[in-house]
């Protein structure tokens, strides 16, 4: 029997367009379906079969923790801080007390980043019902190691694409999978701002590409006088 409740895992802490998103998927080992792993493992579609297995059981609970563009632009915080922000939230929607998560763990060191994510849940209580107490443990690669946290990864990461994709029709064109490596990303934010002179609001500002492709609409907007 794990000793484990509770598995938390994040996608989107990298790419620079759209939101980070975490989910904490809360379910006995039993009830886990077959197939997980980590997410970066598995093909798009048997992410998707995975998910809908997990969403559809009623043995097993599933919250979600976004962070937006305009959080990871505040010049006040930090993807660490966020991080944490992103897993407490997902918590919040499955945890009760006395429950024991694993999570993955954001920062270098596994014990702050555990003790961050606890002291947060018991903090985002404190209005509504006093305080949650439980208890975290935070490992590097949990979500390779287990199947509660591949779980997760899983759901978050469907999740982030899922909301991708409605980036994409919203701006009715591919925007590709939203990290700054992708050509179709690149392409996506260099044609933006050369038509509107600004990023999409869909765009991490602050992040380096997205200054390289406002320097470069700005001098290639120089060079034609």
């Amino acid at each position: 029997m794990s000793a484990y409740q509770i598995g938390v895992d994040e996608a989107g802490k990298g790419p620079v367009i759209g939101p980070m998103v975490a989910a904490a998927v809360r379910a006995a080992e039993a009830d886990l379906p077959d197939g997980i792993d980590d997410s970066k493992r598995l093909t798009a579609a048997t992410r998707e079969s995975i998910a809908t297995q997990l969403r559809g059981s009623p043995a097993v609970a599933v919250g979600l923790g976004v962070v937006t563009t305009d959080e990871i632009d505040d010049p006040e915080t930090d993807m660490n801080s966020l991080t944490v922000a992103a897993q407490v939230r997902a918590l919040g929607d499955v945890v009760v007390d006395g429950d024991h998560a694993l999570v993955d763990a954001g920062d270098v060191s596994e014990s702050r980043f555990a003790r961050r994510v606890q002291e947060g849940v018991a903090d985002a209580g404190t209005d509504t019902e006093g305080g949650v107490a439980i208890d975290v443990t935070a490992e590097h690669g949990a979500d390779e190691a287990s199947r509660l946290v591949g779980a997760a990864s899983i759901i978050a990461k469907v999740e982030r694409d899922s909301r991708i994709d409605a980036i994409g029709e919203n701006y009715d064109r591919d925007v590709g999978s939203g990290y700054p490596s992708d050509p179709t990303t690149r392409e996506f934010l260099a044609k933006y701002v050369d038509r509107h002179g600004e990023l999409p609001a869909c765009a991490r500002a602050s992040w380096a590409t997205c200054e390289d492709v406002v320097t470069a609409a700005e001098q290639s907007n120089l060079a034609e006088f």
